[in-house]
């Protein structure tokens, strides 16, 4: 039995560890005039961490998921892996060695090396529905899962992400139920709910793309436009030989006034490319660029453009102080 790790959007967690480079973006603000959506509750976003979720299951048809939060990227401190389990792992099936629990020192060990305790929680935020669950840390259990990529014949303990378990044995049927959700352990919940909208996306007229993007090196290619509250986004491609390589994005208020500008760009992507825009060329069913405020005290987001092959993506914010949160999603091509 083959096991298939496929990856979920994103999982935050607050644990230290340094920032990785990924794509490369950039995001001008021309006016102060993006607001934040103001809280009593402060949140410390000193060591925020996002994670995708990773859904597991073997190759079969129809068969059972578990839904996993790998922290291998952000953990620091002794290797939680159980030595009996490299000792043995000649004599151990497959099932065996694929998936298993921390024993209790191994979960310290891990707790300790993302800086949490049983007393945190996790917060799960499914932003395409506005539901959100809180679990307490000390009802997760502390789980290794095998890397697809790793040599099933010369194992270590390298070989294993290791993290915490959210649901076992859903359904595939109940796929949609953790795209678009994201999730967050501490000790406060960060979100801020029912603020999110997907980015349905349209075309928009040669007048657009004269009058708010500059020329290139790149061919110009279509513009798109969209609207959430009182901002406009307009999306400009820009081709290669007859290829999207980067798309621009400018925010518009409602006093015409260019609030921000970004970047998405295929360059040192390393296999990348670009997720289709909902309304254009994706349906409800596959809808990837959401936007709106999801973190307490702070502006506005959007993501979902880049798809990376090797490395992750990140969560970007409309203002040019806010740096990009990047994305822990253990790849290891």
């Amino acid at each position: 039995m083959v096991a298939t790790l496929l990856f979920l959007p994103l999982a935050i967690v607050s644990c230290q560890k340094e920032e990785k480079k990924t794509v490369a973006t950039e995001t001008k603000t021309t006016t102060d005039s993006i607001k934040t959506i103001k809280t009593k509750e402060k949140i410390d976003y000193t060591h925020f961490n996002i994670f995708s979720l990773s859904i597991i299951s073997s190759a079969e048809k129809d068969a059972d998921m578990d839904i996993f939060i790998s922290v291998s990227d952000v953990y620091k401190g002794e290797q939680p892996i159980p030595a009996d389990i490299m000792k043995n792992q000649k004599q151990m099936t497959y099932e065996e060695r694929q998936h298993f629990e921390l024993d209790a020192p191994g979960r310290k060990k891990l707790l300790d090396g993302i800086y949490l305790t049983e007393k945190d929680s996790l917060y799960i935020y499914e932003y395409g529905t506005n539901k959100l669950q809180r679990m307490p840390v000390s009802q997760l259990k502390a789980v290794a899962y095998l890397s697809p990529y790793s040599d099933d014949e010369d194992l270590d303990p390298n070989s294993y992400m290791m993290g915490f378990q959210v649901a076992t044995h859903q359904k595939t049927t109940d796929y949609d139920r953790y795209n678009n959700a994201i999730a967050y352990f501490g000790n406060k919940n960060p979100f801020v709910e029912n603020k999110m909208k997907a980015v349905k996306w349209q075309k928009a007229g040669t007048a657009i793309s004269k009058k708010y993007f500059s020329q290139s090196t790149f061919t110009q290619g279509k513009t798109y436009q969209a609207q959430y509250e009182n901002m406009t986004y307009y999306l400009q491609d820009y081709l290669e030989e007859g290829n999207t390589v980067e798309r621009r994005l400018v925010i518009i208020n409602d006093h015409n006034e260019k609030i921000a500008e970004k970047t998405f760009s295929l360059a040192g992507s390393d296999g990348g490319e670009f997720l289709p825009l909902y309304g254009i060329d994706a349906d409800e069913a596959n809808i990837f660029q959401w936007t709106g405020y999801l973190f307490k005290g702070k502006p506005p987001v959007i993501f979902g453009f880049l798809a990376q092959s090797f490395g992750c993506p990140s969560i970007s914010f409309l203002d040019k102080n806010e740096k990009d949160f990047p994305i822990n999603c253990d790849n290891r091509h």
